[in-house]
C-alpha cells in the first residue's frame, strides 16, 4: 500500500544547518582565475572562438549545466556572460533551480545528505518545496515552462495566484480548456492545504546570486528538466508530479526551439553528466525530425565542448566513438554528445575553471 506522502512533516529552512553560503561560494569575475594547463588553455581558447564565431552569425550558443556549476559560485560570471550576448539558452536540472531559489531566498544552501536521510529530514524543508511549487502551479496558468516560473518568482519577489472560487468557476466553465488541468492541480493544493488567493509575497535578498534570476532579467532563454522524485521538493506535501511534468515538458519545447537555432551554434556541456546529454539528443531529434517534415536539412555546423572531472575513458573523443569492449563506450555523458551531429570536444576540467577562464577569453572580445 502506498504511503500518504501529503501527511509529511517539514521544518522551516532557517533550521536547517546549510552547508554553503552565497557569501562563501561567490566568485568575482574580475578575479585572475586559477592557472590551468597548457594544452587546457588550449581548448578552452578553442571554445572562446567558436563562441565568438557562432555568435557572429547570429547561431544560439546553448549552456547545459549541473548544480555544481551553482554552488562553485559562478553565478556572477555567468550574468556576465549573458549580458554580453554570449549565451543565447541556458539550461539546468531539477537540483540547479532548487540550489538557485535557496541562495536567492535564504542566502545558503546545501545539507548533510548521510545525517538528514537517516532521519528523515533530507529534503524536508518547508519554504523550498512550498514557494517553488506555488510557482511551478501558478506559472502555469500563464503557460510559463520551470525556468522562467522560478526566475519570475526570484525577479518579482512573489507569485500572483487566482483565489478558489475564481479558479472553480473556471473549470466548470470552461472544462474543456487547454489550462483546466493546471487549473484543477492548483486548486487541488490550495484547497489541500487552506491556502487564499492573490499575491503572495518572497523576498529573495540575495537575487544577484540567482542564475535564474539574472536570466529572467536579461531576457535570456531558461529552462529547467526535471525528474519526477529526483529532487528534494519530492520531500513536501505540496508535491505535485503533474505540474513538476507540465513544466518540465514546456520548458522541453523551450530548448527544441533554442536547438533549433544551433545551425553552426555551440554547446557547452558542463558537469551534466545525465540531463545534459539525454535531454539534447532528444531535443536534437525533435528538431531534424520536424525539419525533415519541412523540407529542410538537419542542424549541422555546430560544435560541442564537454566539460567534466573524469579522465574520459583515456578515449581520444574527437576521433570517434569507442568500440563497445573499450570502457570509454559506456560514458554516457561522452557517448551521447559524440553521436549529436557535430565536433565534439571533451575537457578534462573543472568546471568553474572552465567558465571563468572561458569568461576571461570573452570579456576581451567585442561584444556580439
Amino acid at each position: 500500500m502506498s504511503p500518504d506522502l501529503t501527511r509529511l512533516r517539514v521544518q522551516p529552512l532557517a533550521e536547517r544547518r546549510s552547508l554553503t553560503t552565497v557569501e562563501s561560494i561567490l566568485i568575482p569575475p574580475e578575479r585572475e582565475p586559477s592557472p590551468c594547463p597548457a594544452a587546457l588553455a588550449t581548448h578552452i581558447e578553442g571554445a572562446s572562438a567558436a563562441i565568438r564565431t557562432a555568435r557572429r552569425a547570429g547561431a544560439a550558443v546553448i549552456l547545459f549545466y549541473g548544480a555544481h556549476l551553482l554552488r562553485n559560485g559562478a553565478t556572477l560570471i555567468l550574468e556576465r556572460l549573458m549580458a554580453g550576448g554570449w549565451l543565447t539558452h541556458l539550461a539546468t536540472n531539477g537540483a540547479g533551480s532548487i540550489h538557485d531559489w535557496e541562495y536567492a531566498w535564504l542566502g545558503r544552501s546545501t545539507e548533510s545528505v548521510r545525517e538528514n536521510v537517516a532521519n528523515g529530514t533530507f529534503g524536508a524543508w518547508d519554504e523550498t518545496g512550498r514557494y517553488i511549487m506555488l510557482a511551478l502551479l501558478g506559472g502555469a496558468l500563464h503557460e510559463q515552462g520551470y525556468g522562467a516560473s522560478m526566475g519570475r518568482l526570484i525577479l518579482d519577489d512573489g507569485v500572483s495566484l487566482p483565489p478558489p472560487e475564481e479558479l472553480t468557476a473556471l473549470i466548470r466553465g470552461q472544462p474543456g480548456h487547454p489550462l483546466t488541468p493546471a487549473r484543477a492541480e492548483l486548486l487541488r493544493v490550495m484547497l489541500t492545504h487552506g491556502l487564499p488567493g492573490g499575491w503572495l509575497s518572497v523576498t529573495h535578498h540575495w537575487k544577484h546570486a540567482s542564475i535564474l534570476a539574472q536570466a529572467c532579467r536579461h531576457g535570456v532563454s531558461m529552462t529547467v528538466h526535471p525528474g519526477i522524485g529526483y529532487d528534494i521538493i519530492a520531500c513536501h506535501p505540496f508535491y505535485s508530479g503533474a505540474a513538476v511534468g507540465r513544466a518540465g515538458a514546456l520548458d522541453f519545447q523551450t530548448l527544441c526551439g533554442a536547438v533549433d537555432q544551433l545551425d553552426g551554434g555551440v554547446v557547452l556541456s558542463v558537469g551534466s553528466a545525465i540531463m545534459a546529454p539525454q535531454v539534447f539528443e532528444k531535443s536534437l531529434s525533435c528538431v531534424n525530425n520536424l525539419r525533415r517534415q519541412a523540407g529542410r536539412a538537419p542542424v549541422q555546423g555546430h560544435r560541442i565542448f564537454v566539460v567534466d572531472l573524469q579522465d574520459g575513458g583515456q578515449w581520444d573523443w574527437s576521433r570517434h566513438e569507442p568500440p563497445k569492449d573499450h570502457p570509454a563506450y559506456y560514458l554516457r555523458f561522452c557517448k551521447s554528445f559524440a553521436r549529436m551531429g557535430g565536433a565534439m570536444r571533451y575537457l578534462q576540467c573543472d568546471n568553474l575553471l572552465f567558465i571563468h577562464h572561458l569568461w576571461k577569453h570573452l570579456s576581451s572580445a567585442p561584444a556580439p
